[in-house]
């Protein structure tokens, strides 16, 4: 099967569309399809597409087609991608896109309409209410004016997990949806770097445990909470620290006045974006992973801490239950004091830490490698492709 990926671009720092393209691409080239992505180059981040792809199998299978240059204005019109994607995705058998309200979306599904080809929408978590309900007219207007029928011609709508799919359900869209998680490839966690590497480079930890975020310093990803909890951790006397570790999307400033006003700057420490070995380094040594965010779809990052049998604190927001039901960390309500009990009991306890651990690989090991759901993707497009193959008119002279 030939199937093509769009987004708009591969830069990590972008969130986790870029890591899922890349990962849900590679699991289909290693099952022997045809597997392209489609997106906008970003030269400056050459460095962090390599170092986020390098640990990959099956990569290089992959054929990676740059569109245009990505500039602001390319993203909002989209002129350059136009002149090119026509030819690109009628090669094709089905097209997947990730995401839902960039421009590029838009050709992209235009075009395969044109050529009858079959596509999927992922929507990565964009249309929950959370979602919705940021710049809410802007998208009500998008919906009225073609989203919503890019969306209903969809062969089906991408979810991943049963939470997303009944949190789309107020739109009444017309399109099935169909459930394909995030996963992890076991084979990028199998060497991974020695404990006291990432202390080593960050020597102000000391031999104090801590609690590592990973993710872009965004609203929704409730570092707000977090700081309220830490706060709180420090208080009840546990000598910890906080490792923030990603870009920031927004929140930076408030965060940090927040860390100020509840005297915990001096035990927080600012990584800016790592990936790679860097990334896996800072996971290892981590006492715990918490994500208290307002909205996910499906974080890779908490995968990726499971696969590193580092035990997570997560909300109920991030839609993984899994994680309670394994016995491989806490799935709390959005509550500063829940974080707060859950983060001491894991700062405290070894034990508790090693087992939770062990539980998380054993989870994303049964549940959710790459292979596998690669290969329920592929069950999924398959109606949609012979459909559409059947209902092609005969080309002259085949």
């Amino acid at each position: 099967m030939k199937i093509l990926h769009t987004l708009p671009n591969l830069d990590p720092s972008a969130g986790g569309l870029a890591s899922v393209a890349i990962r849900l691409a590679s699991a289909q080239a290693g099952l022997g399809h045809d597997v392209a992505i489609a997106c906008y180059h970003d030269a400056s981040a050459d460095d962090r597409i390599a170092a986020d792809a390098a640990r990959v199998p099956h990569f290089d299978r992959v054929h990676v087609e740059h569109l245009a240059a990505l500039t602001p204005w390319e993203c909002r019109l989209g002129l350059r991608a136009r002149r090119r994607v026509d030819a690109i995705v009628r090669r094709f058998d089905i097209v997947h896109n990730h995401g839902v309200w960039d421009t590029l979306a838009r050709i992209v599904t235009a075009a395969a309409r044109k050529h009858d080809i079959p596509y999927v929408i992922a929507p990565h978590g964009m249309l929950d209410p959370w979602s919705m309900s940021q710049k809410w007219l802007k998208k009500r207007i998008a919906l009225a004016l073609g989203y919503r029928a890019m969306l209903d011609a969809a062969a089906f709508i991408h979810a991943l997990n049963h939470d997303e799919q009944q949190l789309m359900a107020p739109l009444r869209l017309k399109s099935p949806v169909r459930i394909i998680p995030n996963g992890v490839y076991l084979e990028e966690f199998d060497s991974l770097p020695p404990p006291g590497e990432f202390r080593a480079s960050h020597p102000g930890l000391g031999d104090r445990p801590y609690v590592l975020f990973l993710g872009r310093i965004h609203p929704k990803k409730g570092l707000d909470y977090l700081a309220e909890a830490f706060a709180k951790v420090l208080r009840d006397g546990c000598d910890a620290a906080l490792v923030v570790a990603g870009p920031d999307a927004g929140a930076l400033g408030s965060f940090l006045a927040q860390s100020r006003r509840l005297g915990i700057a001096d035990r927080v420490v600012l990584t800016g974006l790592i990936w790679g070995r860097k990334k896996l380094a800072a996971l290892v040594d981590a006492a715990c992973f918490c994500l208290p965010s307002r909205q996910e779809g499906f974080s890779m990052a908490i995968a990726e801490a499971l696969a590193c049998r580092v035990p997570v604190v997560i909300s109920q927001a991030c839609h993984f239950p899994e994680v309670a039901q394994a016995g491989a960390g806490f799935v709390l309500p959005l509550e500063a004091d829940a974080f707060a009990n859950a983060l001491n009991q894991l700062l405290r306890d070894r034990t508790l830490r090693s087992h939770m651990g062990t539980a998380g690989k054993d989870l994303v090991a049964a549940q959710f490698t790459w292979s596998t759901i690669a290969s329920r993707s592929i069950l999924l497009y398959e109606p949609h492709v012979r459909t559409c193959a059947a209902n092609r008119p005969m080309m002259l002279g085949s």
